[in-house]
């Protein structure tokens, strides 16, 4: 970046970068973010009628287009640059405009706290790059990610470099296999790698005797007498398969013999998933404050596990010892659970065989139970008690240690690190959707904003629990590093400050193998093609094309004078994030859709009598405004009811019946559950390009990427594809098939278990090799939790009690 730098100064251009700053002043801001700065820079090139070049290709331009964030100060001009994604610099322009300097991080955020008037000299720093820099980490910034695929290539090298150490370490790995005090795969008679190591052959040659199907209970004592124990498999042809893999492993290390090989370990039997805010139930939830997506993962997540771990367990030979998977939804117990089961402890998960929802209730410090349910902005003070109370649970219900533990959002993700730090088992988070990039300047202006979101214990926790994890699974390659031109996720905890809390100097490696994306899947029982007509109910699809499109109902708002419109359908909670509000501006100000199209929302809640929270009240209002406003009567219809997925499944597939399309117009989205919904009934599905949802649609043509903030754009890019339509008949039906070939082939439970399993087992071979740094790192985390996130979390029961005097009555 010094060459561009001194390019802009050595030139002409030094002139055209004092005029652009100039007007930048003159604007009377002083922080300015990427959109503001290439708009700013469009108009100073148009005003000042540079030619195009000028604009892309000049040192000027280029630096312009690199520069994500411009501060001005009295003194100086701050650039905050990206030259390539995951890579941050801070350069200082002096007043002179004779040079720039490359700053640390420090200095840029000790002048972003003078931005906002809340600087002071002294403040504490957080540093977690000396607990990284000694570790392996991905170079090439393509490969974040992907850290399976590099732990397997460092592995096997090491392997190379120093193969009696590393047989050491396969041992002892393999060693310490068991369940429930029962030794597996190897058994205590054997002491030594070596001793492990040449027994392998002799097993070989013995299995050769016996016919391939024969199974493992016939031969397991000849086993035995080697020293090996059951877990290598289930008949003669799948245990000298294994031991075969370790012999190939040992002799000649290759990352896809090691994968496969490490696949066939029986190492994992019982999990946990944790997820706590929102409503955690099969029946009656969905709709509900902060409930949707998150509950349909889990429990599709659960099914998933247990249906893999027993074709694992079957496969290793260990139903014959009558060792059965078992798998725990951790979340919290409401006893006020309006007409939900959330007040029962223990509840079955549907169509498994031992998954359960297992629920431990919130409790103050008193300790009484909290009877009502409470958002997710306000539980950070309850998590370490339930926490606390959840580990006997736990231990009880599974009559031992669970082998992983995975967090789900922010709140589930805390609970996940203690859990892990108390248990000693490996932690897996899986953020979904973390609130700070989501929130604009959230972390600058905390102190503003804490009374409402208490985002200085939810920043805090994010940071604690994303730093202790084994490995954190993502969705999309955004969630953590975003694009060349947008920040990520994970990448928003590098650097940050928190005025007068703390600062955030290098908050997470993005480069470290901890990091992996996972998409996950859909429920193909509840959401298929709609052209699978056996699999539909004649009687239950009338009824939702009723819904739909003619029932009236105190719940519905709206009527459509011609049904053989093509549907614009959209799915939703009513948040501004999800920005409905935005679809039907943009639906009101286009003449073309309304002649083509009717325009079907369904959300949780259409009245303001029934909002829940400010927010909901002020977007209900702003919808049924911009109805009347453009006079969509007639042209709309505005669903406000809680349907369970087997029946909105049923709307997308009715929507694809009539030729429709889905739109995700969120602002920002992390991922998108309802989007693999849409696609994989068959629904052409057009989604926000900001966010991980892009990534969803981006071997398809641009055309099905919208801009929210752009709507004549949006509206355009809609009627382009309906115009393709209606010049080819067939593009509707290919776009469909596209859609649901994408979902089956990358969006799938099996291939999403099959790796999160791999890495549970990788990272235990891991955790084995460098368990210093690691405990030096979880104290230090520890030390952030008591000395930061306890006093803030203690702050909001405060205001709890101060509140709500009744409520714990």
């Amino acid at each position: 970046m010094y060459e561009l730098f001194q390019a802009v100064l050595t030139s002409e251009e030094k002139t055209a970068l004092r005029q652009f700053l100039l007007i930048l002043d003159n604007s009377e801001k002083c922080y300015f973010l990427r959109n503001e700065i290439l708009q700013a820079f469009t108009n100073y090139c148009h005003q000042s009628e540079k030619p195009t070049y000028f604009y892309h290709s000049s040192s000027l331009g280029t630096l312009i287009h690199y520069t994500h964030e411009i501060i001005l100060e009295d003194e100086n001009t701050w650039f905050v640059v990206r030259p390539r994604i995951a890579s941050q610099e801070v350069w200082r322009l002096t007043v002179d405009f004779t040079h720039f300097d490359l700053m640390t991080p420090k200095a840029f955020l000790d002048v972003s706290d003078r931005l906002v008037n809340r600087y002071q000299p002294h403040i504490l720093e957080i540093d977690l790059h000396p607990f990284y820099e000694r570790s392996p980490r991905i170079s090439d910034p393509r490969e974040i990610g992907q850290g399976l695929t590099f732990l397997n290539h460092y592995l096997c090298n090491q392997f190379v470099f120093d193969p009696q150490y590393w047989l050491e370490t396969l041992f002892q790995v393999l060693q310490g296999i068991q369940f429930n005090g029962m030794k597996l795969l190897i058994s205590d008679h054997i002491h030594s790698s070596i001793q492990f190591a040449k027994l392998i052959k002799p097993a070989i040659t013995l299995l050769n005797a016996f016919s391939p199907d024969e199974p493992y209970a016939q031969f397991r004592s000849h086993l035995q007498e080697l020293g090996l124990e059951a877990g290598w498999g289930n008949n003669a042809a799948r245990v000298r398969e294994t031991l075969e893999l370790l012999q190939r492993l040992i002799d000649t290390p290759q990352t896809y013999i090691l994968e496969a090989f490490v696949a066939r370990i029986p190492a994992v039997f019982r999990v946990v998933l944790v997820s706590i805010h929102g409503w955690v139930a099969q029946e009656d939830v969905l709709g509900r404050d902060e409930t949707l997506g998150q509950v349909i993962y889990v429990l599709e997540q659960a099914r998933s596990l247990e249906n893999k771990l027993q074709q694992e367990i079957k496969l290793a030979g260990l139903d014959f010892l009558g060792i059965k998977p078992h798998v725990i939804i951790l979340t919290r117990l409401i006893p006020n659970c309006e007409t939900t089961f959330c007040d029962l402890h223990l509840e079955k998960v549907h169509n498994t065989q031992n998954a359960w929802i297992l629920r431990v209730p919130f409790r103050d410090c008193n300790p009484e139970i909290i009877n009502n349910w409470i958002s997710k902005f306000e539980i950070w003070p309850y998590l370490e008690k339930f926490a606390q109370d959840a580990e006997t649970e736990l231990l009880t219900q599974f009559l031992g240690k669970p082998d992983l533990i995975v967090g789900n959002y922010s709140d589930g993700n805390l609970v996940a690190s203690l859990l892990s730090s108390s248990l000693r088992i490996p932690q897996c988070n899986i953020a979904h959707s973390l609130e700070k990039p989501k929130h604009l300047f959230s972390n600058l202006y905390w102190q503003d904003l804490d009374k409402k979101y208490h985002f200085s214990a939810q920043f805090t926790a994010d940071l604690i629990s994303m730093n202790t994890a084994d490995f954190i699974v993502a969705s999309s390659y955004q969630e953590i590093v975003g694009t060349p031109d947008t920040m990520g996720q994970y990448e928003s905890y590098k650097c940050f400050t928190m005025p007068q809390l703390y600062h955030v100097v290098d908050g997470i490696d993005l480069f470290n193998p901890k990091f992996n994306m996972i998409p996950p899947g859909v429920s193909e029982t509840l959401f298929f093609p709609y052209s699978q007509t056996e699999d539909r109910n004649p009687q239950e699809s009338q009824k939702i094309k009723d819904l739909l499109f003619q029932q009236q109902d105190d719940y519905i708002v709206g009527n459509i004078d011609d049904i053989h419109k093509r549907p614009i359908f959209a799915v939703a909670p009513i948040t501004s994030i999800k920005n409905l509000t935005g679809l039907v501006e943009c639906f009101g100000k286009s003449q073309g859709l309304q002649t083509r199209c009717n325009l079907i929302l369904l959300t949780s809640n259409l009245s303001v009598n029934e909002a829940t929270h400010p927010e909901e009240f002020g977007e209900i209002t702003k919808l049924h405004n911009i109805i009347n406003k453009h006079h969509l009567q007639g042209k709309i219809r505005w669903l406000g009811m809680r349907l369970p997925s087997k029946k909105i499944g049923e709307a997308y597939r009715i929507i694809a019946d009539h030729q429709g399309i889905y739109i995700h117009f969120a602002l920002y989205e992390a991922f998108g559950r309802s989007i693999l919904e849409a696609m994989i009934s068959g629904l052409p599905t057009f989604a926000t390009k900001f966010g991980g949802s892009s990534e969803i649609l981006e071997d398809l043509q641009t055309g099905f990427h919208l801009n929210p903030t752009d709507l004549e754009r949006t509206a355009k890019t809609i009627l382009n594809f309906l115009d393709k339509c209606d010049a080819n008949p067939e593009y509707w039906q290919e776009t469909s098939q596209w859609m649901i070939q994408r979902i089956r082939h990358k969006y799938n439970w099996k291939s999403h278990t099959e790796q999160l399993l791999l890495l549970a087992k990788i990272f235990r071979f891991w955790n084995f090799i460098a368990p210093e740094d690691n405990d030096a790192r979880d104290r230090y985390m520890e030390t952030l939790f008591h000395l930061i996130y306890k006093p803030r979390a203690e702050e909001i029961i405060a205001q709890h009690q101060q509140r709500y005097t009744n409520i714990y009555k």
